[in-house]
C-alpha cells in the first residue's frame, strides 16, 4: 500500500474541510483534502430536490469567495453543491476524490490515517466532515411495522412521486421534518409526529425578515456561543433535537391539512405505528429523526458515550495534532450554518498552524480573496 507523508491531512471535501484548506493555504501549511465522493458538493447534490438554504446568498459564502446568487435569495441544493466545486477549484485545494477514509490511528509523534487508496502519515488531521459525518438515526420500532411500509430517512427523500401512494407518517418535526411534510401534504395525507422545535416567525425573504435575520445572524454568532452560561442547553438542544421550524410555520402546515401530534413514535401494533395511542395505516413513514455521529473509524480514546468528541473549539485536548470542524456548535450556534463555519476553520487552522513543520504565511493571488 502506497504511503503519502505530508502535514495536514483534511478530512471531508464539505464547507468545514474546503475553508479549513483555504485558511491553512493562507498560513503556507502543506496539506491534502480527502473525500469519498466523486465530485466536490455531492452531499449536497443527494438531498431532496427542494431543498434550499435557510439562510440568504449574501450570508452563505465561504471566506475569500462570495456565494454568486442575489443578496436575498436561497440558493438550492444544487447550487450550494456547484459553489462548493467553484470554491475548491478557485483556490486550486488539493482535494483527492473518490478517496475513503477507513482508519484513523496514532503513528509516532502524529497519525497515520488509512484510504481505499493507500495511507497518508500525517503531523495533524482535522475531521471534516461535518454535518455528513454521521449515520442515519431511525428508532427500534422501525424494524416492527409491516414490510409493506415504505422506509424512507429524511437523507434518503428525494420528492413526493418517491413514496407510495396512501397517508404518510412523518416523524421529527425540526426544520427538515416540518419541510418534507409540508412538500408531501400537497399530494397526500400526512401526519407529522415530534416535539415542537419552535418556529421563528418572519417568512423567509420577507421585509421583516430582512430586518431581522441579521439579527438573529449576530446573536447566533456571538451570544448563542460554548461562553453562553446556557452552553450545556444549546448543545444539547441542537445536538440532540435539532433546530426550530425556518421556512415552513405552524400555519402552513395546518393550511395543507397536516395532521400535528406532538408525542413520539415509539410502538407499533399489528405491524402499524401507533401514533398518540393509535396505530395508524400509513402507506409510508419517513424518519426525519436525525443522525448520530460514527467515528468508530477513529482509534483513539478521544469520544464521550454519545458518540461525540470530546473537544474544545475543535481542539482536541487528549489527542495532540487531532482537531475537528462543521460540528453543531462547535463553538456558536453559527457553526453548522455557511455562515458560521468559516471562523470555526480559522481558528482550526491558527492552532494546526502552530504545530505545524515550518508554516509559511502566504497571500492568495486570487482576486475572490482580496
Amino acid at each position: 500500500m502506497d504511503t503519502t507523508d505530508i502535514d495536514t491531512v483534511i478530512i471531508g471535501a464539505g464547507q468545514a474541510g474546503l475553508s479549513t484548506g483555504y485558511h491553512l493555504q493562507r498560513r503556507g501549511v502543506p496539506f491534502v483534502i480527502l473525500d469519498a465522493a466523486s465530485r466536490v458538493g455531492d452531499n449536497w447534490r443527494r438531498q431532496w430536490d427542494s431543498l434550499r438554504l435557510y439562510s440568504a446568498a449574501q450570508f452563505d459564502g465561504l471566506p475569500g469567495l462570495p456565494f454568486p446568487a442575489p443578496r436575498w435569495t436561497f440558493p438550492g441544493k444544487d447550487a450550494v453543491g456547484d459553489y462548493l466545486e467553484t470554491y475548491a477549484r478557485t483556490f486550486e485545494l488539493p482535494v483527492r476524490l473518490e478517496t475513503r477514509v477507513q482508519a484513523l490511528d496514532p503513528h509516532g509523534e502524529g497519525y497515520v490515517v488509512t484510504t481505499d487508496r493507500g495511507r497518508f502519515t500525517c503531523r495533524n488531521v482535522v475531521v471534516g466532515t461535518g454535518t455528513f459525518g454521521r449515520s442515519p438515526l431511525v428508532p427500534d420500532v422501525a424494524a416492527a411495522l409491516d414490510p409493506s411500509i415504505l422506509q424512507l430517512h429524511s437523507s434518503e427523500y428525494r420528492r413526493p412521486s418517491q413514496v407510495n401512494d396512501g397517508a404518510v407518517l412523518v416523524v421529527g418535526a425540526s426544520h427538515s421534518g416540518t419541510d418534507i411534510a409540508y412538500e408531501l401534504a400537497e399530494t397526500h395525507p400526512v401526519i407529522l409526529a415530534g416535539r415542537d422545535c419552535g418556529e421563528i416567525p418572519p417568512r423567509l425573504g420577507s421585509p421583516a425578515f430582512r430586518v431581522v435575520f441579521p439579527v438573529l445572524l449576530f446573536a447566533w454568532r456571538h451570544v448563542l456561543t460554548r461562553r453562553s452560561p446556557m452552553r450545556a442547553k444549546l448543545k444539547d438542544e441542537l445536538r440532540r433535537h435539532g433546530g426550530p421550524m425556518l421556512r415552513v410555520k405552524r400555519r402552513d402546515l395546518a393550511e395543507r391539512g397536516v395532521e400535528r401530534v406532538t408525542s413520539r413514535v415509539e410502538e407499533s401494533r399489528d405491524g402499524r405505528p401507533v401514533v398518540d395511542g393509535t396505530p395508524r395505516d400509513v402507506s409510508t413513514v419517513v424518519w426525519a429523526t436525525g443522525f448520530r455521529q460514527v467515528f468508530d473509524w477513529i482509534h483513539l480514546p478521544v469520544l464521550d458515550e454519545d458518540g461525540w468528541p470530546r473537544e474544545e473549539r475543535g481542539v482536541v485536548a487528549d489527542a495532540p495534532g487531532l482537531f475537528f470542524c462543521g460540528l453543531a456548535f462547535q463553538y456558536s450556534f453559527s457553526s453548522m450554518l455557511m455562515a458560521g463555519v468559516g471562523r470555526d476553520a480559522a481558528y482550526v487552522a491558527d492552532r494546526v498552524a502552530s504545530r505545524s513543520r515550518s508554516p509559511e504565511p502566504v497571500t492568495s493571488s486570487h482576486p475572490a480573496a482580496a
